[in-house]
């Protein structure tokens, strides 16, 4: 070797060992700054615990009055389905009164008063299939949430507080009364 070399390996071998000091340094001063940061964690800890813990208690919060909102309104939305559809029927009923005193007055062999009894059955399908039942009246007990008492007459063979006679009759849709039966109750 040419003793310019010598001399290049030789500092660089002075470099390397001088540079191997300071990163002993600056890691011992890294130990240090963490040991401090370390020591200072623990009081910064318990605030930063309690408020992920109260960011995550709002949100639990905020996820349950959304779900509650959200069965809400959909119980809701069915509440007007619903009510819309009883007032659709309850205007109908008063369709099907209509046929039914028109039958009562029909001619037997008329054809027009059959066409007005196949209109009159095929209402009572539509009103079937949409869960409207015809309240029963004529000789049950009376009972105040599905009858409507007109009048009270004495009757002979019938106990008292049953439906001698039924005036109007009523309708359920959904189990829910859109008309209760108006009634003649024995006394």
């Amino acid at each position: 070797m040419s003793e310019d070399e010598k001399v290049t390996s030789e500092e660089t071998a002075e470099e390397t060992e001088e540079e191997k000091p300071k990163e002993s340094e600056e890691s011992e001063e890294q130990t240090e700054e963490s040991e401090q940061e370390a020591a200072e964690a623990p009081k910064e800890e318990p605030a930063a615990q309690a408020e992920v813990i109260d960011y995550y208690d709002k949100w639990l919060r905020v996820t349950a009055e959304y779900q509650n909102y959200r069965t809400r309104t959909q119980k809701e939305k069915e509440e007007i389905y619903q009510n819309a559809s009883a007032k659709f029927v309850e205007g109908l009923l008063e369709v099907i009164d209509n046929f039914e005193r028109a039958m009562q007055t029909k001619p037997e062999g008329d054809k027009f008063a059959d066409g007005i009894e196949l209109i009159y059955r095929q209402f009572l399908t539509v009103l079937d299939k949409n869960n409207v039942k015809e309240i029963p009246a004529k000789g049950e007990k009376f009972d105040p949430k599905v009858h409507m008492a007109v009048q009270m007459m004495a009757v002979e063979g019938m106990e008292s507080d049953h439906v001698a006679e039924v005036i109007k009759k009523g309708y359920t849709m959904n189990d829910k009364v859109i008309r209760p039966a108006m009634v003649i109750v024995s006394q």
